[in-house]
């Protein structure tokens, strides 16, 4: 690419970027707090928001399997026929394209800790949430599987204490004094756990403190609706 041609393609970048999500799901939530999030500190993010309706069944239709093969959100279009289909490297890639505000930390260091605390977020607290709801009710009609609850509420159980340890030393976000990937990941997680009737203990004090903090900023909550 010569010289002073980077502006141009990512206006046409810019320009074609649709985010493909479903309300309440947490994947596509977390996508669309940290989009929340970066537009707040001043990144010059445009793009398109389309809700796929699973109740309709948009997510098996031939345009949305063209988008992903395995029917599922979020989906970033990012131009004529290419597409980001997981939530994190839908960040990662905009994270690259729009440094600033920063969501990673500001040195080696500092990345690693927050990589790590988003995936120990991920993987302990949004995912044995999402587990147990699919387990309990599911909203798409997985089938009820009593094995599955009681698995993920061990692991969620260690996820959350995890979490409430981090925040015992009153920091305001996750990783410190700036919200980072982690801070979304874990509010989408807690939405989702309302919207399935998932009881948080209320003697996780600290995480009560942090979700009231976070869940009240404006930006927010025109993204978590419940």
């Amino acid at each position: 690419m010569r010289p002073g041609s980077l502006r141009p393609f990512l206006t046409f970048q810019l320009l074609l970027m649709k985010l493909y999500y479903v309300e309440v799901a947490p994947n596509p939530t977390k996508v669309r707090l940290y989009i929340a999030e970066k537009i707040a500190g001043g990144a010059a993010i445009s793009l398109d928001e389309i809700r796929v309706k699973l109740i309709k069944g948009e997510q098996n239709e031939a345009a949305h399997l063209q988008r992903t093969r395995f029917a599922t959100v979020p989906v970033l279009e990012i131009g004529p026929d290419d597409y980001i289909i997981e939530s994190r490297a839908i960040m990662d890639y905009l994270e690259d394209l729009f440094p600033d505000p920063c969501m990673l930390g500001q040195n080696p260091r500092e990345r690693a800790q927050a990589r790590e605390v988003e995936r120990i977020t991920e993987l302990r607290v949004l995912t044995p949430i999402g587990r147990y709801v699919h387990a309990t009710n599911s909203p798409i009609g997985l089938p009820k599987s009593a094995d599955i609850a009681a698995d993920a509420s061990k692991t969620l159980i260690t996820g959350l204490n995890y979490v409430e340890s981090l925040l015992n030393d009153g920091r305001q976000f996750l990783v410190g004094e700036m919200p980072t990937m982690a801070d979304c990941t874990l509010a989408a997680a807690l939405q989702f756990a309302r919207f399935g009737n998932v009881e948080v203990d209320p003697r996780y004090s600290c995480l009560a403190r942090w979700e009231r903090a976070y869940c009240q900023r404006e930006f927010c909550k025109s993204v978590l609706s419940l």
